[in-house]
């Protein structure tokens, strides 16, 4: 019912009725800052005019959005990429919001990403459900978009907050080839020009820039990243890697700083 009655009022008294600020002011972003480091949020909703309100709203907020519209697709992806958060829609075509919930906390990169679920559904039997089936926070339609941008920063912050205190070591700052990381700032920069990066990421460059001209295959890069999580496959690491350099070589079709090893895994440029 939400979801027509969106359909037919349009974007305009979407708005209203959701008490969310009109997008072009610069409200939201201001009022709900997202973390200093980007994170990536992975939005998972079928209904149009929502996931594009909302997808805007997080990247006015400053996160990095990856927004999808059917369930069987939202599910390989999160198997298969790291997100600092994930946004699921309960009812989607193909595989429900649900499953997706499920399958998540079994396997895959994201087990331990937190999951806030987005639905219509407000019976307190199914905010229970959805909270025991793996979901760290729980909101229901109609909602503010604001609201939310809050929720899911609080989400981030907490998530990060604990993988920083797991992970509390002597661990010293890297500048090597223009590149620096502050491990305890959580910060990146090339040539003194900050850029984003998500856990994930963060640690893969310092175990490899740690170590310049030494070669790490997948297997020992997996095991630093992701800590013996089951079920988390080579591929992670190939995928984190197109995104590094993406953000931090010159041209990332010829990189200098990740350098391939073929048939092995990979290595930093040697100091």
């Amino acid at each position: 019912m939400l979801k027509s009655n969106v359909a037919r009022r349009g974007r305009t008294a979407f708005h209203a009725e959701f008490g969310v600020l009109n997008p072009g002011t610069d409200h939201g972003a201001g009022d709900n800052p997202g973390p200093e480091v980007p994170a990536r949020v992975l939005l998972v909703e079928d209904e149009r005019s929502i996931r594009d309100l909302v997808s805007e709203q997080l990247r006015r907020a400053g996160f990095e959005c990856v927004a999808i519209a059917d369930g069987r697709e939202g599910l390989q992806l999160v198997l298969e990429e790291p997100f600092d958060v994930i946004v699921l829609d309960l009812m989607l075509p193909n595989v429900d919001g649900m499953t997706i919930c499920r399958t998540v906390r079994r396997q895959g990169v994201n087990q331990h990403s937190p999951i806030l679920k987005l639905t219509a559904r407000r019976a307190e039997s199914d905010k229970v459900e959805g909270l025991l089936n793996g979901a760290d926070d729980y909101v229901t339609k109609p909602f503010g978009v604001l609201e939310l941008t809050a929720r899911i920063t609080a989400l981030t912050r907490r998530a990060r907050r604990s993988q920083t205190q797991a992970t509390v070591t002597a661990r010293r700052r890297i500048n090597v080839h223009e590149v620096r990381l502050d491990p305890l700032k959580h910060t990146v920069s090339v040539r003194w020009n900050p850029v984003s990066v998500t856990p994930h990421e963060f640690e893969l460059l310092y175990q490899l820039a740690s170590q310049p001209g030494v070669v790490l295959s997948r297997k020992e890069l997996l095991a630093a990243v992701w800590r013996g999580q089951a079920f988390v496959t080579e591929r992670s690491i190939d995928t984190l890697v197109r995104h590094l350099r993406c953000k931090i070589e010159d041209d990332p079709a010829e990189p200098r700083l990740i350098v391939t090893v073929w048939g092995y895994g990979y290595k930093f440029a040697d100091a």
